[in-house]
C-alpha cells in the first residue's frame, strides 16, 4: 500500500530572515544557518531507505525491464532477482511474484527482506506490474487484458530472456491481497503452468461478495468483474472453478493468513474446500493484519515452500504433508 501525506511547513523562511536581518548578528546567523542544515539532514534521513543488503555488503542481482505485451497492447514493466549461481550456467526454476491492490512491481523488493529471504535460493524470481487488475480480464473495458498477459505475455518473455526450466515442474506463482487471489485463479485456471500456487492474505472472495463487503472497492471491483451474476464472474470465481475437474492435475497450493485480518475467513472456506478435494495444501493461520509487517513475515516461509516443490525435475506435492 502506498503512504502519502503532507509535510509541514519550515519554520525557516527567506521573508521571516529578510523581516528581522537587521537584528540578526553573524553569530546568530551562523547559528541558524547550522540548525537548518541539521533539520534538512534529519528529515532527508527520514525519507532514505536503505538496500537490504547494504549492510552485508553484496550487490543484489537485480533487474529491472520493459516489454511490449500483446494482451494489453502496451508496455508494461517487471523487476526480475536473480539467483546468486545464474552467471554460472544452467536453468532455473521460476517464481511469479504478484503485488497486491494498489501496488507495483517494485513492492515485494523494497518493503520486505525478498533479497535477503531469497539470496541462497536456487529460484528467478519474476515481479510484474498489473495495476489494479485483480489478474483479470476485464468484463468492462476490453483492451486490459490482464489474465492474458501473465499467462501469456509474461511467462513467454521471460522464459525467452532467461534462462529458465520452461516447464511446470520448473514453475510457481504467487502474491498476497489481490495477488494472492490472482495466484490461485492463475493456477486453477492454468494448472498445466505451475506446480506451486501461493497466496499470503489472499482476496480469494474478489468476484464473488468483496464488493458488498468492503464498498470502497466497489467501482474497480465492478470494472473488472462486471455487475452480480455476469459471466467474468462466475468465470473468474475460484470457488467454484475448483470444482471443475481439470486435465492435469492442480499444482501445491500454499495459504497463509494473519488471525487479525479481514480476509480469514474466505481463507479459511478456501482451506476447507481445498480438503473436502483431498487436494495436496498447506495452511498457516498465525498472529499478523493485512499489512507489510505480516506479509514481510511470512514471505520466507512460503520461499522454502516454493523451492522444495519446485525445480529441475518433476516433484509429487501429495508426497508433501498437509498442514494445519
Amino acid at each position: 500500500m502506498r503512504a502519502s501525506g503532507a509535510s509541514s511547513p519550515s519554520p525557516f523562511s527567506l521573508e521571516r530572515y529578510r523581516t528581522n536581518r537587521s537584528h540578526i548578528s553573524t553569530k546568530k546567523l551562523a547559528l541558524y544557518c547550522l540548525f537548518l542544515l541539521t533539520w534538512v539532514s534529519a528529515v532527508k534521513a527520514q525519507t532514505t531507505v536503505a538496500h537490504p543488503l547494504a549492510a552485508r555488503g553484496r550487490k543484489a542481482p537485480v533487474r529491472d525491464a520493459v516489454f511490449h505485451s500483446a494482451s494489453l497492447e502496451r508496455d508494461m514493466r517487471y523487476r526480475v532477482l536473480l539467483p546468486q549461481q545464474y552467471e554460472s550456467g544452467g536453468r532455473f526454476p521460476v517464481l511469479y511474484l504478484l503485488h497486491g491492490l494498489y501496488g507495483d512491481y517494485l513492492n515485494w523488493d523494497t518493503r520486505t527482506n525478498l533479497e535477503n529471504y531469497a539470496l541462497d535460493l536456487r529460484l528467478l524470481i519474476v515481479m510484474p506490474d498489473a495495476d489494479n487488475s485483480w489478474y483479470t480480464d476485464s468484463a468492462t473495458v476490453p483492451q486490459d487484458k490482464f489474465e492474458d498477459y501473465i499467462a501469456k505475455d509474461l511467462i513467454s518473455e521471460v522464459d525467452e530472456k532467461y534462462r529458465t526450466i520452461r516447464a511446470r515442474h520448473g514453475r510457481a506463482i504467487a502474491g498476497l491481497s489481490m495477488g494472492g487471489y490472482g495466484a490461485a485463479k492463475l493456477a486453477l485456471k492454468y494448472p498445466e503452468l505451475f506446480a506451486f500456487a501461493g497466496s499470503l492474505s489472499g482476496a480469494l472472495n474478489a468476484p464473488h461478495n468483496l464488493d458488498t463487503l468492503r464498498p470502497e472497492f466497489r467501482t474497480k471491483l465492478l470494472e473488472v468483474f462486471g455487475n452480480e451474476g455476469s459471466p467474468q464472474r462466475a468465470d473468474n470465481d475460484i470457488f467454484p472453478l475448483l470444482n471443475t475437474p481439470p486435465q492435469t492435475p492442480y499444482p501445491y497450493f500454499y495459504l497463509a493468513c494473519g488471525t487479525e485480518d479481514f480476509f480469514l475467513d474466505t481463507n479459511r472456506a478456501f482451506t476447507l474446500q481445498l480438503s473436502s478435494h483431498k487436494l495436496a495444501y498447506e495452511y498457516h493461520e498465525t498472529p499478523g493484519a493485512h499489512a507489510w509487517e505480516y506479509w514481510n513475515s511470512a514471505l520466507e516461509p512460503m520461499l522454502q515452500a516454493v523451492e522444495q516443490m519446485i525445480g529441475e525435475s518433476p516433484k509429487s506435492a501429495h508426497s508433501k504433508q498437509k498442514k494445519p
